[in-house]
């Protein structure tokens, strides 16, 4: 009779932590930041259907980086969280905070109990009435909850996105600047990103109850070149690199895969 093949815990759980990390790092990064008037969430997404950032509440927004379907099936699984808690309690009794722990939980029990752990990082945010009161939890594979502050990253190359933002954070951010800020930091002094090949939402405390609003190809266009989005002229580029220059026009994004987005 032949034993078992037998590993230690401490590598079994490693093994599984370097399984999701390397395939979350593959996935295309996000960027959450506070502005003056609310937070700015901007991922790298060349879908127009397959959403990196949604909606979960009146306040609250949902993004992801890693496996879609699974990051999808846990935006679906809060919003019908939110909306029975609303329902049978109070609008608001719905925060970010429960939310975020109670996807620390699921997760953190998938990575501890099943053979193959969620392969996605996630990010719960909440606008407040004041920016003191803005919150934004990172919660990774293994339900680990981060609370950030005014910032989070997810996604590959995290650390170096999250320095180059951080070195130019500031308080009395506007939205167009908080968006440049955020795309250059996520292309880096070596690369371009295009507006159409991002996906930018914004949770805004002028919005009324329902915060959320997904911002518009060419309202992202005329921010990253610096115009206002209802003037006259025409934007004359709709991409921006890490120092805020114009790209040439030979450069294009990489394709994207819908598995892992």
């Amino acid at each position: 009779m032949s034993m078992p093949f037998y590993v230690a815990p401490e590598q079994f759980m490693k093994d599984k932590a370097d399984f999701a990390r390397k395939n979350i790092g593959r996935g295309r990064p996000l960027v959450g930041v506070a502005y003056s008037d609310g937070i700015l969430v901007c991922a790298e997404n060349a879908s127009h259907s397959l959403h990196k950032v949604s909606e979960i509440y009146d306040r609250i927004a949902f993004a992801g980086v890693g496996r879609y379907n699974e990051f999808d099936q846990l935006r679906r699984a809060g919003v019908q969280h939110a909306d029975i808690k609303g329902y049978q309690f109070s609008r608001e009794d719905v925060d970010a905070r429960s939310l975020a722990n109670l996807y620390a939980q699921y997760m953190g029990n998938v990575f501890t109990h099943e053979m193959k752990p969620l392969e996605v990082e996630i990010l719960v945010a909440e606008v407040g009435a004041t920016a003191g009161e803005d919150q934004l939890f990172h919660i990774l594979y293994d339900g680990s909850v981060v609370d950030e502050d005014r910032m989070s990253v997810l996604g590959g190359e995290a650390e170096a996105i999250a320095g180059r933002l951080k070195a130019s954070l500031d308080d009395s951010w506007d939205l167009p600047s908080a968006l440049r800020a955020a795309v250059g930091a996520l292309s880096g002094p070596d690369r371009t990103i295009a507006a159409g090949d991002l996906e930018v939402a914004v949770l805004a405390r002028t919005n009324g109850r329902r915060s959320f609003r997904r911002l518009e190809q060419e309202e992202v266009a005329a921010a990253l070149a610096g115009e206002s989005p209802t003037g006259d002229g025409a934007a004359s580029t709709d991409s921006v690199t890490g120092d805020g220059s114009a790209p040439p026009d030979d450069e294009s994004p990489d394709d994207q895969a819908a598995s892992e987005t």
